[in-house]
């Protein structure tokens, strides 16, 4: 689909590095980007974001190029939605529900799509009015007391019945994963879930230690869905590896809401391997914004090891790295050529080589 891709420079020191992540989700959402509009501004327009002439300039673009959409790079209040679309006669699509379209794309899973659901309801409710132009009232008939609903109000009741099934249905499977969970306590195996920011290469790794087939590819949010395995590690017995969802600056908070059950694999994890693109500028951002997303889901505290990744993009050597207290607190892996895996491995082993509750504070927490 042709798409108009506006940037929004409001300032930020990191603002390059958000608008390619930007135009690498709108690439993995599969639009066809046919201009680039930047805009500066010290702070949002309340009407707008960008600002009348800068709205004026993009109007402009997206009859020159017969754009069918115009991607924002910012998340918009529903008035702003509503006013651009109105100068520009076609969708507009912001931050967030371009994050929600491509989690669409990709979950497989029974769960994962039940929780892209109800995030988009949830966003969606909150937009109802940019959808109808038929909000008139319905009129009475015979054996109808009274007028009836506008279809606004109609669409949210059904919205919010739809919501109501789906958070049950989310709770009977966070139920079960409970369950799952105790009986590996139980048999005291260590579980370990790897984190990261998206695309920093956590599904390879996960093949890699665990010789599975989750999917893995070259672009954001390439899974979605948590893929569970057990592999025997020397040193440590049976182990069950979790590769989880990858997260990104500004997560909307309704996609952390909905993929909370699928992300307790992370806050009930013994151990937390935290993967960094050892080869991107960003990777100390990207790494922040990861433990802060931990925070929200209350992981913040489960020790975890950094495992830098992509070592043989990055001109790095493999090699395990322990911190002032003789801890391991980096291991310099590339899962992609397989080298230094028996560091992580043994990394692995030794936490679990760690007794009672001194493992948690003798681990090395998040930097």
């Amino acid at each position: 689909m042709k798409s108009l891709v506006i940037s929004v420079d409001l300032g930020e020191p990191d603002y390059t590095a958000h608008a390619e992540e930007f135009l690498m989700l709108a690439s993995g959402a599969g639009a066809d980007i046919v201009e680039v509009l930047t805009a500066r501004r010290s702070r949002p327009d309340a009407a707008g974001f960008i600002g009348s002439g800068k709205i004026e300039e993009a109007a402009a673009l997206v009859k020159a190029t017969g754009a069918e959409v115009v991607l924002f790079d910012q998340p918009l209040s529903p008035a702003q939605q509503r006013n651009l679309e109105r100068q520009f006669e076609v969708r507009v699509v912001d931050r967030v529900a371009l994050i929600l379209d491509i989690f669409a794309l990709r979950a497989k899973s029974h769960e994962g799509k039940l929780q892209v659901e109800l995030a988009q309801l949830q966003h969606l409710s909150t937009r109802l009015t940019r959808l109808w132009t038929h909000l008139e009232r319905q009129r009475g008939g015979i054996g109808v007391r009274g007028p009836g609903e506008s279809q606004l109000e109609t669409d949210r009741r059904l919205i919010g019945v739809r919501v109501r099934a789906l958070r049950e249905r989310l709770d009977r499977l966070q139920r079960q994963r409970l369950t799952q969970r105790r009986a590996r306590v139980r048999g005291q195996t260590l579980s370990v879930s790897l984190v990261g920011y998206t695309n920093a290469g956590k599904s390879t790794l996960f093949n890699a230690l665990t010789r599975a087939d989750a999917y893995a590819a070259n672009q954001l949010f390439a899974t979605l869905d948590t893929t569970t395995r057990r592999v025997w590690i020397e040193g440590a017995g049976q182990v069950v590896v979790s590769d989880t969802v990858g997260f990104i600056r500004a997560l909307p908070p309704m996609l952390i809401a909905a993929f909370r059950a699928t992300l307790e694999e992370t806050v009930h994890a013994d151990l937390l391997l935290h993967v960094v693109d050892a080869a991107s500028p960003q990777r100390d951002e990207q790494a922040f914004e990861v433990n802060k997303v931990l925070r929200d889901i209350g992981a913040d505290e489960i020790p975890q090891i950094r495992v830098y990744n992509k070592i043989d993009m990055a001109g790095y050597d493999p090699r395990v790295e322990r911190n002032e207290h003789g801890t391991i607190a980096r291991v310099f892996v590339s899962a992609l050529k397989r080298s230094g895996l028996d560091g992580l491995r043994q990394s692995i082993a030794e936490f679990g080589g760690l007794t009672g509750n001194d493992a948690r504070n003798e681990t090395v927490q998040p930097e």
